[in-house]
């Protein structure tokens, strides 16, 4: 059986505010280990038998990170579609569905948010081949967590009568996130099962059943397939047919009710990493139980987290505690309230800030940049251009640029003419003058820009051409 993984990976995961943000979420960042958590997804099940490369569903913003993800750890996915907005879960299988079912119509999905933390990944496989077996008769599986605590933050499945001899259950129900009394109940049944979020199907039969109970977003995600088309290596959803799609997830959309849904009970060392204290539970922590990250220092401090990204953290005679730095914003909360995060970011959108959008470090197809100063008509930024990487042909109405070069090689379009500039040389770009910068080399090319004039926001960019196809 050929079992495409479809990795899921929208969202903005605001509960880990302020090192996860709209314009970098958690999916792509480094949290528990080296590589992010889309990373270690899609490597999570490479080489098995029977796994084919995956299908990633991301938005429209993160599509260039996506891919240069994927290319840092070798794996080629089958696709990567861009949702032109939000519609939840449902749409976003409904989707990736109707794009496979045109390259194989036995197509068998393993549906994977792309932010949760699995550390028996061989209990895992063992599950997902349970589950293939009730998928070949047009089951729908959904993997339920064997629970280790009354949980209030998860959902749970409830399951029913055993299926043959291969640990798979009907569902009696799902039901929605308990009180901890109701929570203590469900563990003491011992056939509930933490909602996972994770499933596996054949792509048809999920759109059979998806045509039965939701008739317009069945036809509304094929549609924006129908209607997608290429865009560099990306596939882009049409947009008007998705944005008809209503909003749902698979739960609510199919799997509550549908008769063809299964549990598959699985203890694999699952986390959703929903929170700080459950990033802090899934790392290992010294033997006060702190768990640090980055230039910390710590003096009588027990059952804290500490992450420092950028400037030394020092904490003393503390506990239980988060405490997490960035360039431009600290959190300090007790561990009892991490769930009230996401006030300050509804505080930050209400405020019309930008500290809930983007880091300092703001990420672009050829590379990055990052604010070192800002004042009264002046801004100072730190430019890396990846090597072949090459910035939009484009002119500014409002601000001039002086570019100095610290390492590497830049190659400058200004006006009609072209320079070569290398270590310690520099170059003016005044108001009004078409411009380019590419980095021909085989380094990564460092510059600092300063910019000047009336106005310096981002969009007094006006782009005349772009080898990234964007507006």
């Amino acid at each position: 059986m050929k079992i495409y993984p479809i990795i899921l990976s929208g969202g903005a995961g605001t509960r880990l505010w302020p090192l996860s943000r709209a314009a970098l979420p958690k999916q792509l960042l480094p949290l528990v280990t080296d590589r992010t958590m889309l990373q270690e997804t899609a490597l999570r099940l490479s080489g098995r038998d029977g796994m084919m490369q995956p299908l990633v569903v991301c938005g429209n913003e993160h599509r260039f990170l996506v891919a240069e993800q994927m290319r840092e750890i070798g794996v080629n996915p089958l696709g990567i579609l861009l949702e032109p907005v939000g519609r939840n879960t449902a749409p976003a299988v409904a989707a990736a569905a109707h794009y496979l079912a045109a390259i194989d119509p036995q197509a068998v999905m393993l549906v994977l948010p792309a932010d949760h933390v699995i550390k028996d990944v061989d209990a895992f496989y063992a599950a997902v081949q349970r589950a293939a077996t009730q998928v070949e008769g047009g089951a729908l599986a959904t993997f339920g967590i064997v629970p280790s605590a009354p949980e209030t933050g998860y959902g749970y499945i409830q399951s029913g009568e055993p299926l043959k001899a291969d640990g798979c259950f009907s569902v009696a129900r799902f039901v929605e996130k308990p009180n901890r009394e109701t929570a203590q109940g469900f563990i003491d049944a011992g056939n509930f099962f933490w909602n996972s979020g994770m499933f596996l199907f054949r792509a048809d039969a999920y759109l059979k059943e998806l045509a039965q109970f939701q008739p317009v977003m069945a036809k509304s995600s094929e549609e924006a397939v129908t209607k997608g088309y290429r865009d560099l290596d990306f596939c882009r959803l049409d947009e008007a047919a998705f944005t008809a799609c209503p909003a749902d997830s698979i739960d609510y959309a199919v799997m509550e009710q549908t008769t063809r849904a299964v549990v598959v009970p699985a203890s694999i060392g699952w986390d959703d990493v929903g929170s700080w204290t459950a990033l802090a539970d899934v790392q290992q922590s010294d033997a006060n139980r702190n768990v640090t990250r980055g230039d910390v220092y710590l003096d009588d401090v027990s059952n804290t987290l500490v992450r420092a990204e950028g400037r030394i953290v020092a904490a003393i005679g503390v506990q239980d505690l988060v405490i997490v730095e960035t360039a431009d914003a600290v959190l300090v909360a007790h561990k009892d309230q991490v769930q009230r995060v996401k006030q300050v970011v509804d505080h930050l959108k209400t405020k019309g800030r930008t500290e809930h959008l983007h880091h300092t470090k703001m990420y672009r197809p050829w590379g990055y940049y990052e604010g070192i100063d800002i004042g009264e008509r002046f801004q100072v930024k730190r430019i890396t251009v990846n090597p072949g990487g090459k910035l939009s042909l484009q002119m500014h109405h409002h601000r001039a640029e002086h570019w100095v070069v610290v390492s590497g090689t830049a190659l400058v379009t200004c006006g009609d003419k072209e320079i070569l500039l290398t270590e310690n040389e520099s170059t003016y770009i005044p108001i009004g003058m078409v411009h380019r910068l590419e980095n021909p080399g085989k380094l990564p090319l460092h510059l600092i820009e300063v910019q000047s004039g009336s106005y310096l926001g981002e969009d007094d960019i006006v782009r005349l051409e772009d080898v990234y196809s964007r507006k």
